[in-house]
């Protein structure tokens, strides 16, 4: 199930988002400083792309003000626009039945994109196995 949730998520909304996180990492990318931004971008790209069957955990030894200082940098730099995007798609999606639970979905990764810093993607499997806290899932699709 987890892989019909995903491939409609990628043709309603998917694809989209992860266009633009690609183009705000492609954009950080460019301003050499903010490098590692544009890898936070790219790692939610791939988040936004496939989220079913994946979570955001607490990157281990991520503790410390540098996660938070990256975090209020990032809400300014892309952070507040991609979460708008995610606000936006979920209200169309929210409108049909079927886009409920991906208006639902889209509400969650919208965190995501707010505070990507200290955090980290991974299966969900391997958030269990390793119990990793689980800040951010999507997963609302049975299996």
């Amino acid at each position: 199930m987890r892989t019909i949730g995903n491939v409609l998520w990628l043709v309603l909304c998917g694809i989209w988002m992860a266009i633009g996180y690609a183009a705000a990492g492609v954009l950080m990318f460019l301003l050499i400083v903010t490098i590692p931004f544009g890898v936070q971008a790219f790692k939610l790209a791939g988040y936004a792309l496939w989220p079913f069957g994946r979570v955001m955990v607490d990157a281990p030894g991520a503790g410390g003000c540098l996660p938070a200082v990256g975090n209020i940098l990032w809400l300014v730099l892309a952070g507040i626009w991609l979460a708008l995007g995610h606000l936006v798609s979920a209200l169309f999606l929210a409108i049909t039945i079927i886009g409920i639970p991906f208006a639902v979905a889209n509400v969650k990764l919208a965190g995501a994109a707010l505070v990507p810093f200290g955090r980290t993607v991974m299966g969900v499997e391997e958030a269990q196995r390793t119990n990793a806290r689980i800040v951010i899932s999507v997963d609302s699709l049975p299996d």
